[in-house]
């Protein structure tokens, strides 16, 4: 049974165990111990507010003080164990007391004390040893609590790696080794695991957007995006089941939460897509996969822009602003599955005579839509992704004053307090995450998979995303999806990065129009070829030219070949292939939380909702291909234009195919056609001409099942 998470937990893992989410209402809502929790996140908020707009401490403190804050929060409303006697109640919240103090005092000892340790030449004494062993312990602790066993024990196999068992691995994982007193310097006290580059994320980016969501929530904007997409979509005949990708897209965008977009949206919209007449276990599956979506949605996805801004070192707007379009194909994925569900079921329109129309709800909701305008638009001026959220959080506050409700003290200290307690789970998750990485840019363990990966595929950009594609979904059944795609993208975004730019290389040497920089390094190691290099050859000969340069000059061609930016989209469009491929876990069997939490609300069975799910998401897997294939995300917005626009209908024709059914139930032969059809808009062969055919027959086909609809024999059927 999936419990109601966190509203704005970007990976919605919090309530997934019965017994922390119960224990953590219960203690919210205790007569003693409620104020104190709701006091310490609100000072929690307010600190991190003067962390990410005045503060000149240092960021490892910073990061120490984030640890320390966020492990007494998790302390207070998580107990470690559930008790049922009033004994054992009051003795785990004593034990839970003296952790959470415990972390905050790991984190005071690191700033009294980290000048005395460099002064020892980093020789730990007996402090060193206890402090950095106790706060290893307790953020897996933590973690336990939060997002289960899977993490801890991941954390504990790779620290024993680097200290212990490594040396005893044979082959490419052998390490020789460090010593247990370096290990845990790194992990700790040296900034570089837990307090390292994936903490300063949580305690930045993710931590100001999340806060910036939950003020949008309490000041009324959840109710406004819902009632938003039933006026805009709800009298269409389907319209509940657009209604579910439209309110998960819009709110998804804020919270970037897929099982807390699951649960928040899916109580309205399941039953109202029930009643419209489509089937439980589809409208269940509908929420569960537009959920999901919410997480490729910009500003916030789950945290993943902003990790992504930090791995390739792209500008946070850039990556919002490449996202957005593969995002909303993704969404007319799906909602292309409503409409072919609707006429298939006879799905009947709600009208509502009491209902407000859609020009009165934005008469009287406007206002909640400045905030994103105003966040856009400081993005866009060039404050920083911080800067600018902070700044959107103070016109929530103003913007509310324009409505019926404008907040007063109470709702911003409850925004708040929520912030605090909504990102709580994925802080202890990404200052754990942080130790993972740690281990494998110590050991060089992510260079070494790549290698791996790109042995198995034999240089096949294809077959490597295949591979990361089943390593995500293994991964995802025991990693919430932003730990998966730190993991991920750690170990294997290198591989595809490589093969990218390949490929476009390729593409340049195929055209003849190689830069001079580059020729050079042919000539050093194929003079007898550079007479190819100067008309346009096909790509077995492109290839063939490509081999002939040795391992060692291979970044160094690409450098010269390809610009800057160019290698910079590549890399970005590597890690967006990794983190979409990361969200089928939330809809693949046999680990899918949004489709299980959309089972409880529609009633319907876990694992068919979850395979209903996993179909109707299918664009998770065709829209990464794009990523590698086509300029969808690396080109100008001509060609990416282009590229969304025939993708759209190649998606639509795949579907039909799946389906059997567009307008009208198809012919078997027109079904199967309709899969060719597809793969023709979307295959990246770069004719327009053979774009333009299959979106001819694609409109053929469409028109002809539209006629076939409104024969009278077909509408005496219905």
């Amino acid at each position: 049974m999936v419990n109601s998470p966190d509203s704005g937990s970007p990976d919605g893992i919090k309530g997934i165990r019965d017994e922390s989410a119960n224990g953590a209402t219960e203690r919210i809502n205790h007569r003693l111990l409620g104020p104190v929790i709701f006091v310490v996140a609100v000072a929690t908020s307010l600190i991190h507010l003067y962390f990410n707009t005045v503060s000149t401490l240092s960021e490892l403190w910073t990061s120490a003080l984030h640890f320390g804050l966020f492990g007494l929060i998790c302390a207070l409303t998580t107990p470690m164990f559930r008790m049922r006697s009033p004994g054992g109640q009051r003795l785990v919240l004593g034990v839970d007391v003296v952790l959470g103090l415990a972390a905050l005092g790991c984190a005071a000892y690191l700033i009294l004390f980290e000048s005395a340790l460099y002064q020892r030449g980093v020789n730990f004494n007996t402090a060193d040893w206890v402090v950095s062993i106790a706060s290893v312990l307790l953020i897996l602790e933590f973690a336990r609590r939060t997002v289960g066993w899977f993490i801890p024990v991941l954390c504990i196999a790779a620290l024993s790696y680097v200290a212990w068992w490594g040396q005893y691995v044979d082959g490419i994982f052998n390490f020789p080794g460090l010593t247990w007193e370096t290990v845990l310097f790194r992990s700790y006290l040296g900034g570089q695991g837990m307090l390292g580059s994936i903490a300063r994320i949580s305690w930045t980016y993710v931590f100001m957007f999340i806060l910036f969501g939950a003020f949008l929530v309490k000041s009324g904007a959840g109710d406004f995006i819902i009632e938003l997409a039933r006026c805009a979509a709800g009298r269409f005949t389907g319209g509940p089941g657009f209604v579910a990708v439209f309110s998960s897209g819009l709110m998804g965008s804020v919270s970037g939460s897929s099982v807390a977009n699951t649960v928040s949206t899916g109580v309205i919209t399941i039953p109202l897509m029930r009643k419209a007449g489509f089937p439980a276990r589809f409208a269940a599956g509908i929420e569960a996969a537009a959920s999901t979506g919410g997480q490729l949605m910009p500003p916030v996805m789950g945290a993943g822009a902003f990790i992504m801004a930090s791995y390739t070192q792209v500008s946070y707007l850039t990556i919002i602003s490449v996202a957005a379009l593969p995002a909303l194909l993704y969404f007319l994925s799906v909602a292309m599955f409503v409409r072919i569900e609707a006429k298939r079921s006879h799905a009947v329109k709600l009208e509502d005579d009491n209902s407000p129309s859609l020009m009165t709800v934005l008469k009287d909701g406007w206002h909640f839509l400045l905030p994103l305008f105003v966040l856009v638009g400081a993005l866009v001026y060039g404050f920083t992704p911080t800067y600018a959220a902070g700044i959107a959080i103070l016109s929530v506050i103003v913007a509310s004053w324009l409505s019926s409700k404008p907040m007063g003290v109470k709702d911003i200290l409850e925004a708040l307090m929520m912030g605090a307690r909504n990102i709580t789970t994925t802080a202890i998750l990404l200052i754990t995450v942080g130790l993972i990485v740690m281990v494998v840019s110590t050991t060089g363990i992510g260079n070494t998979f790549s290698i791996m990966i790109t042995d198995w595929a034999g240089g096949s950009l294809l077959v490597t995303i295949v591979l990361v594609a089943l390593a995500s979904l293994i991964l995802g059944m025991g990693l919430p999806v932003t730990a998966a795609y730190i993991v991920l993208a750690t170990l294997s975004a290198p591989a595809i990065y490589q093969l990218i730019a390949q490929s476009q290389l390729l593409d340049l040497i195929m055209s003849g129009n190689l830069p001079e920089q580059a020729r050079s390094i042919f000539m050093l190691v194929a003079p007898d070829k550079m007479e190819l290099l100067g008309a346009p050859m096909d790509r077995a000969t492109a290839t063939q030219l490509l081999a002939l340069v040795p391992d060692t000059f291979s970044t160094q061609l690409l450098e010269q070949a390809l610009s800057p930016a160019t290698l910079s989209m590549a890399l970005v469009a590597a890690h967006m292939i990794i983190f979409w491929l990361s969200q089928d876990s939330n809809v693949t069997p046999p680990v899918c939380l949004t489709a299980f939490a959309a089972a409880a609300i529609a009633g319907t069975p876990q694992m068919r909702t979850g395979f209903t799910a996993w179909k109707l998401a299918k664009g998770l897997y065709i829209v990464p291909l794009l990523f590698a294939y086509s300029p969808l995300i690396t080109g100008d917005f001509e060609q990416m234009l282009t590229v969304f626009c025939f993708a759209l209908f190649g998606i639509y024709a795949i579907v039909a195919g799946l389906e059997g059914y567009l307008e009208h139930p198809l012919h078997p032969v027109v079904r199967l056609l309709m899969f060719p059809v597809g793969l023709l808009m979307l295959w990246p062969h770069g004719q327009l001409l053979l774009d333009l055919a299959g979106l001819a027959l694609f409109v053929v086909a469409f028109i002809w099942s539209s006629r076939q609809g409104r024969r009278p024999s077909a509408l005496a059927a219905e």
